[in-house]
């Protein structure tokens, strides 16, 4: 199967609706990860800072500005390469002692905290970021105190990448899951839909396959398999009683032919009775038509053609078909042309495609008025071979071409025209034998029917 056509199976739809919910609570508790360990970092951070502020608040208390510039210089000298930072100013943000070469330019938060970046010195003059608290002490000095929070936004972005990269894996086998699920659901449900349509072209013997996990579509293809083999079985019973039906009524009509000829010829040419004899005669030909041709139709569908497949020449077909109607489409004044072209041969019954022709043309000039025409073509095209005929009678109504191909049915203007309503589902019987399609189109004027081929031999 093509991804095209993967991706537009409810099967993957399904698997995408799973993959958004699924991606979506991965990346809630992702959040709630980053949200614990940073926000646990960033507490830690205020906690300690706020530690020193009270710290220094009391050294300020009980030692005053010169004891708190002394413990600001203590502290440093005993820590160089800490993360505390300090800032000891002026009235007008002079630095008088600590760590920090000017006093930060830029506005405190709303809740009294400034963030801002530094020049480390110490870090070969590399720019970082930290977070204070500012106070302003006895005549108008400022002090800051805060932390360099390098670590805090390092690790940040490191669960930033770890949740970009979390949710991008997490999709991705999602959707990689979601691909694998989906081809073997839609590879057994492509196993039903081929041996459905295998069964809808006649082939009544298919069963779905099972792969013997017992599954829901095991159970499903289990049903289905029982329901395959009744309804087969009840077809051949019905095919057989037809069978029956017109094979044992085809004898007794067959003598019954035979002895309206024995008693024509005995009453004579001069006998008063001798039309209604013909007439006699004539209807038990036509029932004998009708009983073959339904006898024939049951062959094809029951497959006894296939044992009888080789190549056939379409062309050669064609030829015979205006060889046997020739003389009665002159007759008739009509115009019958044939038109061959690439030589095709397809694999098939050729006696099957043979009445299936001749069925056609029958219809053609039968209905086609006095100097119509008809038109006998095979060729190929979009490399598939196709036999067509058509004509410039009347044709057939779109919405009834359907209905035409369907037993014993007629229009109403052919009615009266001698025939069983056999021909066209005869065309299409020998159409579904060969896996071609059967296209009946307007021809303006007339009909033109068309058995296009899937497979080209020649």
């Amino acid at each position: 199967m093509t991804l095209p056509r993967l991706l537009r199976t409810s099967t993957f739809q399904l698997s995408l609706v799973y993959m958004v919910l699924f991606a979506g609570s991965v990346l809630l508790l992702l959040a709630f990860i980053y949200w614990a360990t940073v926000g646990y970092m960033a507490r830690q951070t205020d906690a300690t800072i706020d530690a020193e502020i009270a710290g220094l608040a009391e050294q300020y208390r009980s030692r005053g500005l010169e004891g708190l510039v002394k413990v600001i210089q203590e502290r440093m000298e005993r820590d160089p390469e800490g993360a505390s930072v300090y800032l000891f100013a002026t009235r007008d943000f002079r630095p008088l002692a600590g760590n920090l070469s000017a006093w930060p330019d830029v506005p405190a938060q709303d809740d009294g905290w400034l963030a801002f970046e530094f020049r480390d010195p110490r870090a070969d003059g590399r720019v970082f970021e930290a977070r204070a608290r500012p106070f302003v002490l006895q005549g108008g000095l400022h002090l800051l105190v805060g932390r360099d929070i390098r670590e805090l936004v390092a690790t940040q972005a490191l669960m930033m990448r770890a949740l970009g990269w979390g949710l991008a894996i997490t999709l991705g086998l999602a959707l990689v899951g979601g691909l694998l699920m989906t081809r073997s659901m839609t590879r057994r449900l492509d196993q039903i839909n081929q041996t459905s349509r295998e069964i809808m072209a006649g082939h009544l013997s298919r069963r779905i396959p099972l792969s013997g996990s017992g599954d829901d579509f095991d159970r499903l293809g289990g049903s289905l398999n029982a329901m395959l083999d009744e309804i087969e079985y009840l077809m051949d019973g019905i095919r057989h009683v037809s069978d029956n039906v017109a094979h044992d009524l085809r004898t007794p009509l067959t003598r019954l032919r035979n002895r309206l000829e024995q008693l024509r010829a005995d009453l004579g040419a001069q006998s008063p009775h001798l039309a209604e004899l013909e007439s006699a005669i004539a209807d038990a030909d036509q029932l004998l038509n009708t009983f073959g041709a339904l006898l024939r139709i049951a062959r094809i569908e029951a497959g006894g053609h296939r044992a009888r497949r080789v190549d056939v020449d379409l062309g050669a077909l064609v030829m015979d078909a205006a060889d046997l109607y020739g003389a009665v489409a002159e007759e008739r004044a009509l115009t019958l042309d044939t038109m061959i072209s690439g030589a095709p041969f397809v694999q098939g019954d050729r006696d099957l495609l043979f009445q299936a022709l001749v069925n056609l043309v029958d219809n053609a000039v039968k209905y086609t008025p006095r100097g119509g025409r008809v038109t006998l073509q095979t060729g190929v095209e979009d490399g598939s071979a196709f036999l067509r005929v058509a004509d410039s009678g009347p044709g057939i109504p779109a919405e009834n071409r359907e209905k035409v191909l369907e037993r014993f049915y007629r229009l109403e203007r052919s009615r009266s025209t001698p025939g069983s309503g056999l021909g066209l589902s005869l065309v299409a019987a020998v159409a579904q034998a060969h896996q071609a399609v059967l296209l009946l189109e307007e021809n303006s004027p007339g009909l033109r029917v068309t058995l296009r081929f899937d497979e080209t031999t020649a």
